[in-house]
């Protein structure tokens, strides 16, 4: 029944999270909150793996909880009701699209989507600096972590030398930030 349950919950997420992995974290939250599978701490260190591992974030999130809650076969079963929506509608919108290419209400509703997938984004991206720096409330607030992420956005962002490192290099270095903020402690 648990397999069952994983592959309907990540079935309704695979279909209904448009604009990739981080766009399905406001359904990780909402499942998190239904079924106690997971704490919403677990999400966010999922988030933190996802984005660290090869692969789309959200079947490696898919496939982490499924692992967590029913071993290898809820594994495999999570991971497989997450893709399957997209499988369908990829095989359906591809046939379709050719006959209709050139229609005015297909473009209509590419060109509406974009900003739904930015708002559930955009959402996504919230809980997650919420959980990363206000897990337990204002007063939990931890400027350091903040001064990390900002250097980390000018850094990748707008200082010329640093446009041509790999990003494992800022990801490694934050996590030695932290580890060092957490010995000092």
């Amino acid at each position: 029944m648990i397999l069952l349950q994983l592959f309907w919950e990540f079935f309704k997420t695979g279909l209904f999270a448009v604009g990739g992995g981080m766009a399905t974290l406001p359904f990780l939250y909402d499942i998190s909150d239904r079924t106690a599978w997971f704490t919403h701490a677990q999400l966010a260190d999922m988030v933190a793996v996802s984005e660290s591992t090869p692969g789309p974030i959200g079947v490696n999130m898919a496939t982490y909880v499924g692992f967590l809650t029913a071993g290898v076969p809820g594994a495999v079963v999570a991971t497989l009701g997450l893709i399957t929506p997209s499988i369908i509608v990829i095989l359906t919108v591809s046939a379709f699209l050719q006959k209709f290419r050139d229609s005015k209400y297909v473009n209509g509703a590419f060109y509406g989507l974009r900003p739904a997938s930015t708002a559930m984004i955009l959402a996504a991206g919230m809980l997650v600096v919420k959980a990363a720096f206000l897990p337990n409330g204002l007063a939990a607030l931890d400027w350091r972590l903040l001064a990390l992420a900002a250097a980390l956005v000018v850094l990748t962002n707008f200082v010329k030398e640093t446009k041509s490192l790999h990003p494992i290099i800022f990801i490694l270095a934050s996590a030695a930030v932290g580890v060092a903020l957490k010995l000092a402690a």
